[in-house]
């Protein structure tokens, strides 16, 4: 069987749920027994029966909250007296140029890999990137499967409220929905509240969770850790090319709100009962801030994050949380490939006024490319337009947050996977094992750092300090390199960083 695809016993157990009148979200089985040989869990919040998978106990479609309430904190899943058949990934939550899996408000459901249930072993527990407005784990990428049998951990997988259905900020325009701006955080919450309460029945360590996550999903940890309603719920974090240095404020919330509900034509009150595809159409809306597509994000309301992140400090409710901060060398190839608009007929000509929108931050942008010539004298056009744009808008938040934790005393360690030239998400397949064959020694190299950082908050390399900056380089030869990149980073420390959507 491919590592990417699901096993042939999934496929006809799916198909034989969905037959019975079983959903594909582990809905109760009306106390159906067990297959011969299958798993059978009973927890506090239930009986959970899945699958044998070459090895590994899989759960999947497990519920941990209700169908929310639009715009409200989520509620959790009752218990259950009947057997759930948890064999089926569930919906993943309505968002825009939704693809291949199915969607539904009702989304609040997370997936389980374990070795078998007994013992404690670590938690690691994944979050999906897409920003906060799309992605899923519903897909074969992200399945836990290799990563829990390699690593002799409990692997989670969670989906969530997305865009404007889990970060649409209401409060100031409508009293009725305080918690609108992070019901989707809050939803992650309810989540690691079903993980403390259930995971030792799946052979977890309920006080060993270890958060991961990439691009959005590394973002939405950090934005956790200022979350005083998080406290205690996990121990370790992994951001993988996510970061969250500030949190959107609520005056630019506001005006975002009002420009989608504009683009709805429909108040906050309207908004809450609207057909979801209406809503789904309005994020099409022009966001007032940042222009494009409306920004939907995690929110400084006071309430819920009553501070951001990583300004002006490390949060000190947080700094006792050992933190594993990844980065992609060229994350911007991922975003602008060779046959992007903005690279088609690039030369040095034309380079700076094409470079200069895109490195999200107000520099000179003939002087940035005058420096990394200088620099770089043999990089063409296209490599110095990947370099700069990875630093300038997908590098700095990182870097930030090292030296915040560093200012702090408190550990931060770094990688940088410069493996075939990574760009944003090549890393998300080695971390679970996805990836081709061919890519197993590198997959291997980087699931051992974070298994090791699981089990003792060390990936096995020094912290990162101010006087070193030690970064362990992941590449066909790997080793620990002291301030990488260090023309970059003094190059865009000129101009003050500005979280996007801030």
């Amino acid at each position: 069987m491919s590592a990417a695809e699901p096993s042939r016993r999934w496929v006809i157990g799916a198909l034989t749920a969905g037959a019975a009148g079983v959903g594909a979200a582990g809905v109760r089985a009306g106390g159906m027994r067990a297959g011969s040989g299958d798993p059978l869990v009973s927890s506090p919040a239930g009986r959970f029966q899945g699958y044998r998978d070459a090895g590994v106990l899989a759960f999947r479609g497990i519920r941990y909250g209700q169908q929310p309430v639009r715009f409200q904190p989520p509620v959790a899943a009752p218990a259950g007296r009947d057997t759930v058949r948890a064999i089926a990934l569930a919906p993943s939550a309505p968002q825009a140029g939704q693809r291949q899996q199915p969607h539904s408000e009702d989304s609040l459901f997370l997936n389980v890999w374990t070795p078998d249930a007994g013992g404690r072993r670590p938690v690691l527990l994944y979050f999906h990137g897409g920003a906060y407005s799309g992605g899923t784990v519903s897909e074969p990428l992200v399945d836990g499967r290799l990563l829990a049998a390699r690593g002799d951990v409990v692997v989670v997988t969670v989906n969530h409220r997305l865009n404007a259905l889990g970060y649409l900020y209401l409060a100031r325009l409508d009293p009725a929905f305080p918690s609108s701006g992070n019901a989707g955080q809050l939803d992650l919450i309810l989540a690691l509240q079903w993980v403390r309460r259930n995971i030792g029945a799946f052979g977890g360590d309920a006080a060993n969770v270890t958060l991961f996550g990439q691009s959005g999903g590394g973002a939405k940890i950090a934005t956790l850790m200022a979350m005083p309603q998080a406290d205690g719920l996990f121990h370790k974090a992994i951001t993988m090319s996510g970061q969250q240095v500030t949190a959107s404020g609520p005056q630019n919330a506001t005006r975002r709100a009002a420009a989608f509900l504009e683009k709805l034509r429909a108040t906050a009150a309207e908004a809450a009962s609207l057909p979801v595809e209406r809503l789904v159409a309005a994020l099409a809306a022009v966001d007032p801030v940042l222009g494009g597509a409306v920004y939907f994000g995690p929110v400084m309301d006071m309430l819920h994050l009553p501070r951001h992140p990583f300004y002006p400090d490390a949060d000190p409710r947080s700094r006792h949380i050992p933190m594993l901060l990844g980065n992609t060398v060229a994350e911007t190839r991922a975003f602008f490939p060779a046959s992007h608009r903005l690279l088609q007929g690039l030369d040095f000509g034309n380079l700076a006024a094409r470079l200069g929108p895109e490195l999200k931050v107000d520099m000179h942008p003939e002087w940035v490319v005058a420096q990394f010539r200088a620099r770089y004298p043999a990089l063409s056009p296209q490599e110095i337009f990947w370099l700069a744009t990875t630093t300038g808008r997908s590098w700095r938040g990182q870097v930030i947050e090292a030296e915040r934790r560093a200012e702090a005393g408190v550990p931060a360690f770094v990688y940088q996977l410069d493996y075939r030239q990574a760009g944003h998400g090549d890393d998300i397949a080695l971390a679970f094992g996805t990836g081709p064959a061919s890519d197993r020694a590198m997959s291997d190299r980087l699931m051992a750092a974070f298994v090791a950082f699981a089990r003792t908050g060390n990936p096995g390399w020094a912290p990162h300090s101010l006087a070193r900056r030690e970064t362990m380089i992941f590449d066909t030869t790997s080793r620990v390199e002291g301030n990488p990149r260090a023309f970059e980073r003094d190059l865009f420390a000129r101009a003050p960083y500005v979280q996007p959507g801030s």
